[in-house]
């Protein structure tokens, strides 16, 4: 079984050795390879069974490094970096040449993060390249928040996992891209449209779904349990039909349970209504959810505001049945 620890210099040495390792950040885990090399970048893809037309975000710890990976900054993206860096802020970039096309499916622009996680920050700042870091999870399922997730999915394929403790934020990182240099969310995650707008004035939010993504997580059906998620409206009583047993469904909800279903096989997000905690909960308690003995899953969508825009928008792409 993979080796858990907290040890920088093994994961370090199976990095440079052109492995790929489990590592923590404040949103989800990643699963971390040398974003500079081929070899280890198919790694990635094969242990993941990530088709190869996701693009991947690459990860450093300085904004002094980007230099070396990227050939501009837009004014916008050095506020929004200034601002919410280390954090859960992505920005996409023009790439230089030495970024292989495959972490960026083949488009001009590579995207990019400092992570806002102590361990791997350490790691990374002992590396003389960043890190490609997709979430540690089979493609499509849930993302995982902490090595114990990453273990249970990947453990028989990957050496070893940097164990951060749980993710802090839950979501992943909110994406922003530029055009003529006027910044556009790309997918929304742990930074909310509010905090970005804040920084750089009114954004257009561009997260539909598509075949061929500008940016990661843009995909239709993505972040989903193997069991059918059947989405309810905030607050929304739930009436089941003589197709569905009660003792055979589960419900992920917002504040309390909802009739119907038995409080053993709920899982409520936040009691007190509480986004941030809410999104720290989601995939740890869709998992949960998801190894019950179920027929299927409602889920409760939240308040469209601020975390809850995020959270929604990670529920409807869990829906989607392929």
């Amino acid at each position: 079984m993979v080796q858990m620890g907290q040890d920088i210099g093994c994961a370090k040495a199976w990095l440079e050795a052109g492995n790929v390792v489990g590592i923590p950040t404040e949103t989800v885990y990643g699963l971390a390879g040398n974003a500079l090399n081929t070899d280890a970048i198919l790694t990635i893809f094969r242990v993941k069974n990530r088709p190869a037309f996701d693009p991947l975000i690459v990860h450093t710890d300085t904004p002094a490094k980007l230099s070396r990976f990227v050939t501009s900054l837009p004014p916008a993206a050095q506020q929004l970096a200034d601002a919410f860096w280390p954090g859960p802020l992505t920005l996409l970039l023009p790439k230089r040449n030495n970024i292989p096309d495959l972490v960026t499916a083949g488009l001009p622009t590579v995207a990019v993060r400092i992570p806002n996680h102590p361990l791997t920050l350490q790691l990374l700042a002992e590396l003389d390249f960043p890190l490609a870091a997709p979430s540690a999870n089979p493609f499509g399922y849930i993302s995982p928040t902490t090595a114990r997730h990453v273990a249970d999915q990947l453990g028989n394929q990957i050496p070893y996992i940097l164990d951060g403790g749980p993710a802090q934020v839950g979501l992943e990182s909110t994406i922003v891209g530029f055009e003529d240099e006027v910044p556009r969310i790309f997918r929304l995650g742990g930074l909310t449209q509010v905090q970005v707008e804040a920084v750089v004035g009114p954004v257009t939010v561009q997260t539909h779904s598509t075949d061929n993504p500008a940016a990661p997580g843009m995909l239709s059906s993505h972040y989903a349990p193997r069991k059918p998620l059947v989405l309810l409206k905030p607050g929304q009583s739930l009436t089941l039909t003589d197709e569905v047993n009660p003792d055979r469904a589960g419900a992920l909800v917002f504040r309390e349970p909802v009739g119907g279903i038995p409080n053993g096989q709920q899982r409520v997000l936040s009691a007190t209504g509480d986004l941030n905690e809410a999104a720290k909960n989601l995939f740890a308690h869709l998992r949960w959810l998801d190894a019950l003995d179920l027929d299927l899953i409602y889920a409760e969508t939240l308040p469209n505001t601020g975390l809850g825009a995020a959270i929604n928008d990670r529920l409807r792409r869990a829906s989607v049945q392929q």
